[in-house]
């Protein structure tokens, strides 16, 4: 079942797949599917691209097998659902899947899904077996990023364009999927694009006109950015060669937020060089921070033990060790400390955007 290359007839590929079990229960064989192993053990970091890519060890997934007959049947209908919906020609959302499939087995009295957390990871699975996207399956999940700045986007489906100067105190919200098929880019005037970690911190660059007074556009995933806004930060990099410079919480989780920006995810590695960015920049928050602009120690919030376990995690990552990083989180370690991008409202409500980010932007003090 796994494709080595990315497959141009998503229904084909599903109804292969189907196809492949029909005739194994025809030959009279235990039903079996071949999926790519998705953890830390198939993973490496390729050099070259500078990505989290999946390697090619697969698992195996029988029906016949008590430990298996569950997730191999939740995986055939997840295949049919998505088929379903390419022949109807429609989208619908991971969640709206989820309630499409869940019900009562007759006679058993067993639900075929007890939650979404168990239909999610076996579409990616299917994703991942196909060499396809989510999307092209034609299911998206909910929207979450939000953009502001000079560009025009334009939704072919909808017949809109978005002039996102003109989006309000909301924004443009990105959708789920950000194929060039579905959304198209005029008349960027914008010189860098800025991700901030957090909804709040973007309210306050678009409330006090950041990407105007810098001709950017500002960026927000409201935490671990979706696919669909890690994928509009690649295709803004890529398309219009914009530089991408990242700004989050000084903690490890903020430091992942970016790694996953940057390389992509262990998760969804299947997919990295669609969602990784491997050229942007970190531009903030950091520990040192805190000596370069005087920042009070009263702000900062004290590493506790899981902090620090995940800052050694970090640290034995590959796409960490650069000195740079090594020497952060080590200080972070040192000093006992972690702060959020709020701290810096300690010294002024617009001291983010006044100072802090011109500086920073300025110097070019950014972390690799």
């Amino acid at each position: 079942m796994v494709s080595k290359e990315r497959i141009k007839d998503p229904k084909e590929g599903l109804e292969n797949f189907g196809k492949d079990i029909v005739k194994q229960l025809e030959k009279i064989q235990n039903p079996d599917m071949s999926l790519p192993v998705r953890n830390l053990s198939n993973i490496y970091f390729d050099d070259k691209s500078k990505l989290i890519m999946l390697g090619d060890k697969v698992s195996h997934r029988t029906y016949l097998n008590v430990a298996h007959t569950r997730k191999f049947m939740q995986t055939v209908m997840v295949a049919s659902g998505c088929k379903k919906l390419i022949q109807q020609g429609v989208t619908t959302s991971i969640r709206d899947l989820f309630y499409n499939m869940k019900h009562t087995i007759p006679k058993y009295n067993e639900e075929t899904f007890e939650t979404q957390e168990e239909s999610d990871p076996l579409i990616e699975d299917i994703e991942a077996s196909l060499n396809t996207l989510r999307e092209n399956l034609h299911l998206h999940a909910e929207q979450k990023g939000s953009l502001v700045g000079p560009i025009t986007i334009r939704e072919p489906s909808f017949d809109t364009e978005n002039d996102c100067t003109k989006m309000g105190a909301s924004g443009y919200g990105i959708p789920s999927i950000c194929e060039p098929e579905t959304v198209q880019f005029r008349d960027c005037k914008a010189e860098f694009v800025l991700i901030v970690e957090k909804d709040a911190i973007w309210q306050r660059l678009n409330e006090d006109r950041f990407w105007k007074k810098h001709n950017c556009l500002v960026m927000t995933g409201k935490g671990q950015p979706d696919r669909g806004t890690r994928r509009m930060i690649n295709r803004l990099h890529n398309e219009l060669k914009l530089p991408i410079y990242v700004c989050a919480d000084a903690d490890v989780w903020g430091f992942y937020i970016y790694s996953v920006i940057k390389q992509g995810s262990i998760n969804l590695s299947f997919v990295s060089d669609r969602l990784g960015t491997p050229q942007a920049k970190y531009l903030g928050l950091t520990t040192q921070d805190v000596a370069k602009f005087s920042i009070p120690k009263n702000v900062t919030i004290k590493l506790n033990e899981g902090d620090k376990k995940r800052a050694q995690e970090l640290l034995n990552y590959v796409w960490f060790k650069k000195k740079d990083w090594e020497n952060e989180i080590k200080h972070m370690l040192q000093v006992g400390y972690k702060l959020e991008l709020e701290a810096l409202s300690s010294k002024d409500i617009r001291f983010i955007t006044e100072k802090y980010l011109p500086q920073k932007i300025k110097e070019e003090d950014f972390l690799p």
